[in-house]
């Protein structure tokens, strides 16, 4: 624990200074000063984040990571556990829709299995065997993992992400999942969180119907009840009501703040991840950006709560990083305007007066 603590301690703010000169050159681009909206303020928060200017486009990788959960027990899915097994081989076979998005986007998945509950066997170079335990205890009967767990699997988060940043420098990353059952632990995350009834924010997941979502409450309400999460302790909600995937990608988010690159928080279950890393170290938002507004009803609600915008509306509810691949060609854009578009001086165009 305090080998962790010590890495979370280290993430270091973004450097306003950096976005300062991407902001000046904006407003000496080809263009009235402003008229790209967001495209400029991603563009300047970018800078600030990667603490260069100007900001690159290179390496992006989308971390899409899997785990089983024993709420399922609480018939909370519309879909058999099989299932997070199932996708984990789609995703390495290229045939999941984060492949075809990540590979439109020039983006690499790397498909971590932090607790999916059958043996996946595979030499895939895009696969990390980091498999904390067959999914999680059955959270409404007790907690979700132990604290030992919950810690080993933020560092398993945070070693993928390392590891491949030693490898080759990423310089934009984005957050993906599978597990039948999750957006069960991430409502309940945001309930703790929050201070508000489950019933608030519970939504349907995969498509389950009127009878599953009240099994889904149900099971919600006696996980918190009885297990007391503290809502400001970022590792007790974990181990009380998360999942191994999800705190892998608390991992992620931290290392990519550590290393100050800039992370595309997909929908509601990596948002989720992104509250709790929030509250183990709040500098971390300031490296996140939310690529989307999920359908799930909760996820506008954890948004307001990190203080974000999402780049896009496109009513999905996925999941496996598709939102954070498709924004990752707007943080793209945004960055090839203040790099590449030539300034009034450059181009011999007059100025206003």
């Amino acid at each position: 624990m305090n080998t962790l603590k010590h890495y979370i301690d280290s993430i270091e703010e973004i450097d306003a200074d950096f976005g300062e000169q991407a902001l000046d050159r904006h407003n000496n681009l080809t263009k009235p000063m402003g008229s790209l909206g967001q495209l400029e303020t991603l563009s300047i928060r970018i800078a600030s984040m990667t603490h260069t200017f100007p900001p690159v486009v290179g390496r992006k990788v989308l971390f899409t990571l899997a785990g089983d959960h024993g709420i399922v027990a609480e018939g909370v899915s519309a879909y058999p556990q099989e299932v997070t097994g199932q996708m984990v081989y789609n995703f390495l076979g290229g045939g999941a829709a984060i492949n075809v998005l990540a590979k439109h986007a020039g983006a690499e998945v790397i498909v971590g299995n932090l607790g999916v509950k059958a043996p996946i066997e595979s030499d895939h170079p895009n696969y990390r065997h980091l498999k904390i335990a067959d999914g999680t205890a059955n959270m409404a009967h007790g907690p979700a993992m132990t604290e030992e767990q919950a810690i080993r699997a933020i560092q398993a988060g945070i070693q993928m992400f390392e590891d491949e940043h030693r490898k080759h420098p990423i310089h934009l990353a984005g957050t993906g999942e599978m597990g039948i059952g999750n957006t069960t632990p991430a409502t309940a995350i945001l309930a703790v969180i929050a201070g508000i009834p489950p019933e608030q924010v519970v939504g349907r997941g995969t498509g389950i119907d009127d009878e599953g979502l009240t099994r889904k409450t149900t099971a919600i309400q006696k996980a918190i009840q009885i297990n007391q999460p503290d809502k400001n302790d970022g590792i007790d909600i974990l181990r009380k009501v998360g999942g191994f995937e999800i705190a892998g990608l608390v991992g992620v988010i931290l290392a990519a703040a550590k290393n100050k690159v800039p992370v595309l928080i997909d929908g509601f279950i990596s948002t989720s991840a992104a509250l709790i890393a929030a509250i183990l170290n709040p500098i971390c938002k300031d490296y996140m950006i939310a690529a989307h507004e999920s359908q799930e009803p909760g996820h506008w609600k954890m948004l307001r709560i990190l203080d974000k915008k999402p780049l896009l509306n496109l009513n999905l509810r996925l999941g496996e990083g598709t939102g954070a691949a498709l924004a990752m060609q707007i943080v793209d854009a945004a960055i090839k305007i203040v790099t590449d578009m030539a300034t009034f001086s450059e181009a011999g165009v007059s100025n206003k007066d």
